[in-house]
């Protein structure tokens, strides 16, 4: 991000205070339930998912008056915790794991002050094998050597440098995704002078990053280049040999994906996962105290010491366009007008362009890309509650308070990359995976306020299922029962007696992701993340920056640049990019 951008984000953080008009700026915790009546605001946010809440506070401190209007009950999006499923336990329904947050964000909305608490995982991952063996992986570099070692002592001397150049990539990648793609279109009503200075920013950033890139080095870019077009099977069959290693890392390149570790462009997902950090520590992953709607909590509570109005149970049913092609605010289902000259969409660019703003108002081409955009999903996430901690019978040391083995990932049915791409190709043919990929994750052994004493939640990201199947629904109770008795029987031969600690489960599958958080498709990052559809092409070419064909909309949430995940880039870039366009009257 530029020193012009970071300054116009921070311009107003001293007044973050000047627009606190109702009760909910003295209890940042409770959302106020209703707009004052004719208020023009500034702008005008469209779902309370964490990029739009991220969005809303740096407009605030900037000085601007902002309204959050979300469809549900609760803020957060796919970052919440819940309750209500089964009695006593707490779940993060959707996400359940943080890394991906900017370190910036985290900074400048003092995200511990508004009670925001990191668990780091140590180990981070762990995957049992059916012959006895397991292997652990961690922030501990001994621990990985020692663990490697046991499989292949070639792959433990290999991996250190694997994670030295995965390093050296992040490094690149962070001054992208901090930074609005310098979008390449003509701006017809720019005036001279901002048409000079759109070609000095667009001269800076890729200025800029030709110094990161040469700084690389040739060897090192054409490596780089070699993992962002490659499978993630190519990537990992040079670095090492073992397949339970490979099979380890590639869940991270297939994560979310309708794709197998044979697929091109795969690699990149690969380094997207490891991009994050915590504690300073890079490809750290951490589960957040009080689950995943903590996340969304601290960043509220700060939009709301800033002086953003949130309301939850508005439902935006259309975007008011006028006469000259540009947003004078939102319609809600309710009939209420909310009026303002800028609104920024947090929802998926589907549910924007093709349910929100009136097609006639759109160019053909545009709304075409839209369209065809790929939000195909594979995911199926179950959440969990059990009277006891899982026992792995490869583990010979047996800890009824968690050991070492619970702590992090734990990969079932990743034992080899044709295990997994056997699960995708299943899927791929309209078959959810007979033997699933599974990534069960135990917050509770590190989190004590999500469960009753003894008791734990587990997390099931589950690949791959696909949204529609080509025998039976998904809306058929007997089919989705099938499908979580499959799960629970292939983690039984990992964890003897797993399926009878079950005291209750939460299950979405796409269609459930798609109806109850309005993710297109089931898709967790508002549509696919291949090469295709990144960075100048993302959402759709030529509208990478933010900004849309409705003069005073904008797109803030993860169908944007830099993508999905819970990092809150895409609503600090677009928060930027919206107080430049302020700035100059547009």
């Amino acid at each position: 991000m530029s020193p012009a951008a970071r300054r116009l984000l921070l311009a107003g953080a001293a007044r973050r205070r000047r627009f606190s008009t109702d009760a909910a700026a003295s209890d940042p915790s409770r959302p106020s339930q209703q707009l004052p009546k004719d208020k023009r605001w500034d702008a005008v946010v469209i779902g309370g998912g964490h990029n739009g809440l991220v969005a809303a506070a740096y407009l605030a401190r900037a000085g601007r008056s902002v309204a959050v209007l979300e469809r549900r009950g609760i803020l957060g999006g796919a970052a919440v915790s819940e309750s209500d499923l089964v009695p006593g336990f707490r779940f993060s329904r959707c996400s359940y794991l943080l890394s991906l947050l900017r370190p910036a964000i985290l900074r400048d909305l003092e995200l511990e002050r508004h009670g925001l608490k990191l668990l780091p995982r140590s180990p981070s991952s762990f995957t049992p094998c059916l012959d006895g063996r397991y292997l652990l992986l961690g922030p501990d570099a001994e621990l990985n050597f020692s663990e490697i070692s046991k499989f292949s002592r070639k792959d433990a001397e290999a991996y250190p440098r694997y994670e030295e150049k995965l390093e050296k990539f992040c490094k690149l990648m962070d001054f992208v995704i901090d930074s609005a793609p310098p979008e390449l279109r003509q701006e017809v009503h720019f005036s001279m002078v901002d048409r000079m200075k759109h070609r000095v920013e667009k001269s800076a950033f890729w200025g800029h990053l030709f110094r990161h890139v040469m700084q690389q080095g040739q060897t090192n870019m054409v490596e780089f280049f070699d993992l962002l077009l490659s499978p993630a099977s190519k990537i990992l069959n040079t670095w090492f040999e073992s397949e339970v290693l490979k099979a380890t890392l590639a869940t991270d390149a297939v994560i979310g994906a309708m794709a197998g570790v044979h697929t091109p462009g795969s690699g990149y997902v690969l380094l997207h996962h490891v991009m994050g950090e915590t504690g300073g520590q890079r490809g750290v992953w951490a589960y957040v105290e009080g689950g995943m709607g903590s996340v969304s909590s601290a960043i509220s509570k700060a939009a709301l010491e800033a002086g953003v109005q949130i309301v939850t149970n508005a439902e935006v049913s259309q975007v008011m366009v006028n006469n000259s092609g540009r947003v004078k605010g939102v319609a809600l289902a309710d009939g209420t007008v909310v009026h303002s000259p800028v609104v920024l969409s947090n929802a998926t660019p589907y549910k924007t362009f093709v349910d929100l703003v009136p097609s006639t108002v759109l160019p053909k081409d545009f709304l075409c890309a839209i369209k065809a955009a790929d939000y195909s999903s594979a995911t199926t996430k179950i959440n969990v509650a059990v009277d006891k901690l899982p026992q792995f019978q490869c583990c010979k040391d047996i800890n009824p308070e968690g050991g070492p083995e619970h702590m992090g990932t734990i990969h079932i049915g990743s034992e080899s990359m044709e295990e997994i791409d056997l699960a995708y190709r299943e899927a791929a043919g309209g078959i959810s995976s007979k033997r699933p990929v599974i990534e069960m994750t135990i917050p509770s052994v590190l989190d004590k306020t999500i469960s009753p004493p003894g008791q734990h939640v587990i997390n099931l990201f589950v690949q791959y299922t696909p949204y529609k199947l080509s025998e039976g629904s998904w809306q058929d109770s007997n089919v989705r029962k099938a499908f979580v008795e499959r799960c629970f029987s292939l983690i039984d031969e990992y964890a003897p007696g797993f399926s009878s600690s079950v005291v209750g489960y939460d299950m979405l599958t796409p269609p459930d992701l798609e109806r109850e958080f309005g993710l297109t498709g089931g898709n967790i990052f508002h549509g696919a993340m291949g090469l295709d559809s990144l960075f100048l092409m993302r959402p759709a070419k030529g509208w990478s920056d933010y900004r849309t064909p409705v003069k005073g909309l904008y797109l803030c949430g993860s169908g944007a640049h830099p993508g999905g995940g819970v990092m809150g880039a895409p609503g600090r870039n677009a928060a930027t990019i919206v107080l430049e366009d302020l700035m100059k009257g547009k």
